[in-house]
């Protein structure tokens, strides 16, 4: 073979080369068949939008719908008034009382002058610094002879400066009467009139020069005497309420405290209408019958009418035959030495026989008093109770009981029908335990007296109970963010203060009726505030239920989109990448 021949390949050489190209052709052809084609600028542009799209309505739409319809609306509140009131910071109660003098017969500088004296003396002796007597000079120009009845407004001269009074705002009247025969000085309190008076000598009225006198320290103490158990009990109720900030409470001695306690246990809580219930109770067919509305119309009524400016009282009557002891106690037995038939003190809780005695203390708009007369059978009569002998017990913050023992002879038979006279004990009976289950004092001997401090203490234990339901309520609206309030609770809130604020007003001012008027008013008002529906449902449903709510219904919404938020954005993160490659 020559130098210049070239060398030429062979046809199987040639065949293998065509059949590798081929084969290579075949598998990029299938590569290319499985990857998709690459995505436009504007596919992607497209696919974010879409994304996005959802998401801005998710975020601008759903949102916003979702925290509008769901969220718990809570009408404003003054919470720091609201506390300032439950802490005390706010009002301080005082009771200053007017007690205005009448002594016709001393010349008005005389008369001046001994109530000076007389002042001076008050306030040595006062401890209570909420509480305090002030002093009025009553015109001469009344008649001492003059009935409370017609005072009507009278005008009063306090340190020589005139003033007109009401008749309502003076807590006692003083008649100073001079008188020669028997020893002075003297005081008669009258027992239906808010009336002191004192007889004196005309050698016992202190000269100008003096500033003490014996008559000045006699009616000093009297009034201190007159007016001890309401400076007591509105010590105790101060010092045993949280709101109170008074810079001098009146200490009191163990034993009264204990006696103010039990009262106040037995007593019932203060409501604007009481329902009283008389009920006659009898073993067997007799008595039958009751003179009980007269009896009523004579020893009750007069008694409702002059508690009426406190609260409000609806009575009703019932008679119940057959009535038979409650399984309970223990049967009477016989005591030989006192020939009767005798409970035990310890079978006096369960006497009434709950399970058959138709006595529901729902009846009326407001608590039930229920007074029950038992009449027991001839065979079991007279019936007393073991250890002391007594016929009646009360049962606190419930009513009374007393056990009627007619009066028949042995061969007689049990009265079908019980007179007005017959019931004239039981009544009397059944009005002193009225007394102590709407907590009145026992003291002075004045009725009038009493009622009107009643009216001090109601008016002081209401602003003291509306103000710590404000404060109660402030803890719980601070404690629970997540209760609705609604605006009738911030209606009633503002209604609350709005009374309460007049209530302390008119206390400070001496008008005690106006006081218990507002802190009545207020008192309810919180009560509303405090007990409304719509917001009390909401502490019973906790946040845990609201998860579960909500989970089963945002979870098939929210994973889709999420994850097509996720792979977009790695998409977009490894693109970066390619680039920076």
């Amino acid at each position: 073979m020559s130098h210049g021949q070239g060398v030429d390949a062979s046809p199987s050489q040639i065949s293998n080369k065509s059949s590798d190209s081929t084969a290579g052709k075949i598998i990029d052809a299938v590569i290319a068949k499985k990857k998709p084609p690459p995505e436009t600028r504007d596919a992607i542009w497209t696919r974010r939008f879409v994304i996005l799209s959802f998401w801005a309505v998710v975020i601008l739409v759903g949102l916003p719908v979702w925290w509008k319809t769901t969220t718990i609306y809570r009408a404003d509140l003054p919470l720091q008034v609201m506390t300032d009131w439950a802490d005390g910071k706010t009002c301080r109660p005082v009771f200053p009382l007017r007690i205005a003098v009448e002594a016709p017969a001393l010349p008005s500088q005389d008369a001046q002058h001994l109530l000076r004296t007389t002042q001076h003396a008050l306030d040595d002796l006062n401890e209570f610094s909420a509480h305090h007597l002030r002093l009025m000079l009553a015109d001469n120009s009344l008649p001492s002879n003059a009935s409370q009845e017609m005072l009507g407004t009278l005008n009063y001269k306090d340190n020589g400066i005139q003033s007109s009074a009401n008749d309502q705002d003076i807590a006692l009247l003083i008649k100073l009467i001079p008188g020669d025969s028997g020893s002075t000085p003297r005081s008669e309190l009258q027992p239906y009139s808010p009336t002191l008076e004192v007889y004196y000598s005309p050698n016992q009225i202190p000269p100008s020069s003096s500033t003490s006198s014996p008559l000045a320290t006699f009616l000093a103490n009297e009034l201190q005497r007159i007016f001890a158990e309401e400076q007591a009990t509105l010590a105790y109720l101060l010092s045993s309420s949280s709101t109170a900030h008074s810079p001098k409470i009146k200490s009191l001695s163990p034993e009264t405290a204990a006696v103010l306690e039990r009262q106040s246990t037995r007593a019932f809580k203060y409501a604007p209408t009481y329902h009283l219930t008389f009920s006659l109770f009898s073993p067997t067919a007799a008595p039958s019958a009751w003179e009980i509305e007269a009896a009523l119309q004579d020893y009750l009524s007069p008694l409702l009418e002059s508690l009426s400016s406190i609260s409000n009282f609806t009575v009703d009557t019932q008679v119940q035959l057959y009535a038979t002891f409650s399984p309970s106690i223990h049967q009477p037995e016989f005591d030989n030495d006192r020939n009767a038939w005798s409970l035990r003190k310890e079978d006096l809780s369960g006497f009434i026989n709950a399970a058959e005695w138709p006595l529901s203390p729902s009846i009326g708009i407001g608590p039930t008093v229920n007074f029950v007369l038992y009449v027991p059978d001839q065979s079991q009569s007279p019936l007393i109770v073991k250890e002391n002998g007594g016929n009646s017990w009360l049962i606190p913050q419930w009513g009374g009981v007393l056990i009627l023992n007619p009066t028949i002879s042995p061969k007689s038979d049990t009265p079908t029908l019980l007179t007005k006279d017959a019931l004239r004990p039981a009544m009397l009976t059944f009005l002193n335990q009225l007394f102590s289950l709407l907590g009145v004092p026992q003291s002075p001997a004045s009725l009038p007296l009493r009622l009107s401090t009643l009216e001090r203490v109601r008016a002081a234990s209401l602003l003291f109970s509306a103000s710590s339901t404000l404060g109660a309520l402030a803890r719980l609206t601070k404690a629970l963010p997540s209760i609705s309030i609604p605006d009738t609770v911030a209606e009633s809130v503002d209604q609350t203060i709005a009374h309460l604020h007049q209530a302390c007003d008119d206390l400070r001012q001496g008008r005690f009726h106006g006081a218990l008027e507002h802190a009545r008013i207020a008192e309810a008002e919180a009560e509303k505030a405090f007990f409304e529906r719509s917001m009390v449902g909401q502490v019973y449903f906790p946040d845990e239920h609201k998860v579960a709510v909500y989970l089963p219904l945002l979870g098939p919404v929210a994973v889709p989109l999420v994850m097509a938020a996720l792979k977009e954005l790695q998409g977009l993160s490894r693109r970066r990448k390619t680039r920076a490659e």
